[in-house]
């Protein structure tokens, strides 16, 4: 299994960004994904998960309305668009699968605790 974020930067508040994350190692398509954030100091927060065929997104409360989950099953790719960023969304971003279907992530950890190196989002004034 290899996850491989990128996309992260810094940006102003407001800003926006779109993460990704390419999937080997596993059969993508048949697999719930999530996306996953590290403040400085803070544990692992889940940010948003998605189901196998794309149709049925999920997000944690603090990133709804702003937050765009979204996967491309030919190539293998999670994305992640990230619109109105506030200094609270700084932190590494790492995509991550999942161990229990993606109705679960709101209400208990839904992911698999292996992840890529992470992206770096920094948002700052």
């Amino acid at each position: 299994v290899q996850l491989v974020e990128s996309g992260g930067s810094m940006v102003q508040i407001g800003g926006s960004l779109r993460l990704s994350c390419a999937a080997s190692g596993f059969t993508f398509s048949s697999v719930d994904m999530s996306w996953v954030r590290q403040a400085p100091g803070q544990g692992p927060e889940w940010v948003s998960g998605i189901n196998t065929r794309g149709n049925s997104a999920f997000y944690a409360d603090s990133v709804k309305g702003r937050f765009t989950i979204s996967r491309d099953n030919a190539k293998n790719q999670l994305y992640l668009q990230m619109n109105s960023l506030k200094p609270e969304d700084t932190g590494l971003y790492y995509c991550a699968r999942n161990a229990l279907p993606v109705d679960f992530c709101s209400v208990t950890k839904c992911y698999e605790d292996q992840w890529g190196q992470g992206t770096q989002v920094t948002v700052s004034s």
